[in-house]
């Protein structure tokens, strides 16, 4: 047998190492084939067509326990708030050791509760696998994109912190009007340039995974960013058609990472000290992608 065949026969002792060291998966919403498109018409702030083929929020939740018949993670969730995911969605899962990664599809089995140290938390139940496959390390770190559409980023370094306070409002104001619109079966309204703080140059960049209180962004080599922890960052997350204007917030850098094909992955943590306001939207929003997100495979299943 191959190496690489040998590697991917071993899968399920990979995961009693992921378990074994405190790890984690990665699990994002199944939604291979892509069949969902935006309200007609739906434009962002900057004036472009929103995206038709939706955006995938990729969590990094810990592994707490695999059987036969089920892997138990912690519950997605970001801000000290859990999203639930409910019985029945089919999911996209990726485990790693070291540079060898592996995709498997799965289904959440429902809820549950684990004990860590005296407190006990929410956490979620998967079915485990029955076959994996390995991830082409030239396509991606972590994701193959022909699975999994990642959000767009951008990203910008902020030269005057109290100038995301209006910038802030009038992108919670711009995206109730459309979510107004929207439910109300309504074009949306004239629209209007998205307000920016005082800021420097814009890095695009790819919405690698979310969890805990912030993100994780991928940076091509073509558009890479000088990053500092020093330094706030303004970022726009581009969750179309969940929300149908990019989410505005402000970031604090974490951790930073250059891989051997010079991709630089970046930890961003949200910060709200400028604006505390802005972080119960922010979780609205977040939870709001996770509903809609959940009532596409649903339907598909009815």
């Amino acid at each position: 047998m191959g190496a690489r065949r040998s590697r991917t026969a071993r899968w399920r002792e990979c995961l009693e190492q992921i378990l074994e060291r405190g790890g984690g998966l990665e699990i994002a919403i199944d939604h291979s084939p892509p069949e969902t498109h935006a309200p007609v018409g739906e434009q962002a702030d900057d004036g472009s067509p929103t995206l038709q083929t939706p955006g995938s929020l990729v969590w990094r939740v810990r592994l707490y326990e695999v059987t036969d018949g089920s892997l138990t993670l912690e519950m997605p969730g970001a801000l000290g708030s859990s999203f639930r995911i409910a019985p029945g969605t089919p999911l996209r899962a990726v485990m790693a050791i070291g540079q060898n990664r592996w995709m498997f599809s799965s289904t959440a089995l429902g809820e549950t509760q684990i004990q860590v140290g005296k407190r006990f938390f929410p956490a979620l139940r998967i079915a485990t696998p029955t076959e994996v496959e390995r991830c082409r390390r030239r396509v991606s770190d972590r994701l193959s994109t022909a699975e999994f559409h990642l959000p767009s980023v951008q990203c910008w370094t902020l030269l005057d912190p109290d100038s995301t306070i209006p910038a802030e409002l009038a992108n919670r104001a711009r995206i109730n009007e459309l979510l107004k619109a929207r439910s109300e079966g309504e074009p949306s309204a004239a629209l209007e340039a998205a307000l920016l703080p005082a800021v420097g140059p814009c890095s695009p960049g790819m919405l690698a995974n979310i969890g805990g209180g912030g993100i994780g962004v991928r940076f091509e080599p073509s558009s890479r960013i000088d990053l500092d922890t020093r330094n706030l960052y303004w970022m726009r997350l581009d969750l179309r058609p969940w929300i149908p204007a990019p989410l505005a917030v402000t970031a604090r850098l974490a951790h930073v990472h250059t891989d051997s094909s010079q991709t630089l992955h970046a930890g961003f943590a949200f910060d709200f000290s400028h604006n505390p306001e802005h972080r119960t939207f922010i979780i609205e929003q977040v939870e709001r992608c996770m509903k809609l997100m959940q009532s596409v495979p649903q339907r598909k299943a009815a």
